[in-house]
């Protein structure tokens, strides 16, 4: 009818609309920018349909999802996989609404059994959700100063602890992704986690250049704990952290989290995301710790040919037997197969 709004889904969007509508969002992560669709693509072989929700020609809502043909799990769409957080971003419950039952409708042509949407918080009361993982983040003062006063008295002794045994932290970029990856590499297969492959990282370093940062922590050349944070607006967010358990007398993750912190507000950050945890984890613990304060993710899921959300997560029982026998494997060996296992897991 004449004058009456149109609103209309398809995955017609060029990469500067995506992207703008991302950034302008409040809900807008670093995980909804359109550049991981050639992560997902060309590190890990999935291909993506990034949705886009037009009213009158205006982007009023976006919705990148991946694809999974998973050998161990089957089909399924992810919104996003293998990061932090993703899900419908739109203006109006209206455009949110269209976006879902387009992914509703993509999922049966594919032949999924689930579609799940990695959100903040909880946007389709009607749809089943979990609530396992929280979002850690704590606000960023103007100063180191006063940064250091603000960190709990235990904290700062475990930081001094780690300078006093004679480690040493540096801040890199690319150029520290070997050190980064043995590092990470290691910690997985002693977590009993498959590996993602290197490119990944390499990848990711290509993609977002300046706004990424390696850290490392040494004693003497050895490196036994690295990270890698980006930045998104005025947030940092670690997407990948490790350090090696047999090296934790000497307290590098302090060390490593403080010069993370410390750089983070050094660039003039308003907030660090320690990224998500399980709860009640010991990566949800330590991250508390340093003053973080905790948000409940909502995981929604469209349910097609399932009764039940799915659980993938290592902490799920079914896997305990599975992630004793990868512990026990030579690195070399799990670091060969691991990136072929992990590109089916979400």
């Amino acid at each position: 009818m004449p004058g009456q709004e149109h609103l209309a889904v398809s995955d017609r969007v060029s990469e500067a609309e995506w992207d703008e509508f991302v950034r302008s969002h409040p809900e807008g992560t670093v995980d909804h920018l359109w550049r991981w669709r050639e992560v997902f693509g060309g590190v890990f072989g999935h291909d993506s349909s990034y949705l886009v929700a037009r009213r009158d020609d205006n982007v009023v809502g976006v919705l990148p999802l991946v694809q999974f043909r998973s050998r161990l799990f089957g089909r399924s769409l992810v919104s996003v996989p293998f990061l932090n957080y993703g899900g419908i971003l739109a203006a109006d419950a209206t455009a949110g609404a269209a976006l879902l039952r387009s992914a509703h409708e993509l999922a049966q042509g594919f032949g999924a059994s689930h579609v799940e949407l990695r959100h903040i918080g909880r946007q389709f009361p009607e749809v089943p959700a979990r609530e396992h993982k929280l979002k850690l983040t704590r606000p960023l003062p103007q100063t180191t100063d006063v940064l250091w006063d603000t960190v709990d008295r235990k904290v700062r002794n475990q930081v001094r602890k780690a300078q006093k045994d004679g480690l040493t932290a540096e801040q890199g970029n690319a150029e520290l992704l070997d050190d980064f990856y043995c590092v990470f590499s290691r910690n997985m297969r002693d977590l009993g986690t498959p590996v993602y492959p290197k490119r990944l990282f390499v990848q990711t370093s290509r993609l977002f250049a300046d706004d990424l940062f390696v850290y490392t922590v040494r004693i003497g050349k050895l490196p036994v704990a690295a990270a890698i944070a980006i930045r998104f607006g005025n947030v940092m967010i670690v997407p990948w952290a490790s350090s090696l358990r047999e090296y934790r007398h000497h307290c590098p993750n302090m060390l490593l989290y403080w010069t993370m912190l410390e750089d983070a507000v050094r660039r003039k950050a308003a907030r660090f995301d320690f990224g998500r945890s399980t709860r009640g984890a010991g990566t949800h613990h330590f991250k508390l710790q340093w003053g973080a304060e905790e948000t409940p993710l909502h995981w929604e899921y469209l349910l097609l040919t399932r009764t039940t959300a799915p659980d993938h997560g290592p902490y799920n029982p079914t896997f305990a037997a599975a992630i004793a026998a990868w512990q026990r494997l030579p690195l070399w060996f799990a670091n060969a197969v691991g990136p072929t296992i992990v590109r089916n897991i979400p």
